[in-house]
């Protein structure tokens, strides 16, 4: 598999050098990416049970909005 690439700009020498991930950067990468996973996942159940909750109220996410005094 190929993993990502860097870029590391050494201004000293103005030298730009492309490689790819180490080992160590590389599983900071995949945490990231399962963390961003999860996050996701979590927003889109929360938005689902929002979505849920205004149907069962008959209510639509404007007049939830007025009904608690916002814009």
């Amino acid at each position: 598999m190929t993993r990502p690439m860097i870029r590391v700009h050494d201004t000293s020498i103005d030298e730009i050098t492309d490689r790819e991930m180490n080992d160590a950067e590389f599983a900071v990468y995949e945490k990231s990416q399962a963390d961003s996973l999860v996050a996701d996942k979590a927003a889109t159940d929360k938005a689902a049970a929002q979505t849920a909750l205004l149907a069962k109220l008959g209510l639509t996410a404007d007049e939830f909005k007025t009904l608690l005094g916002g814009n």
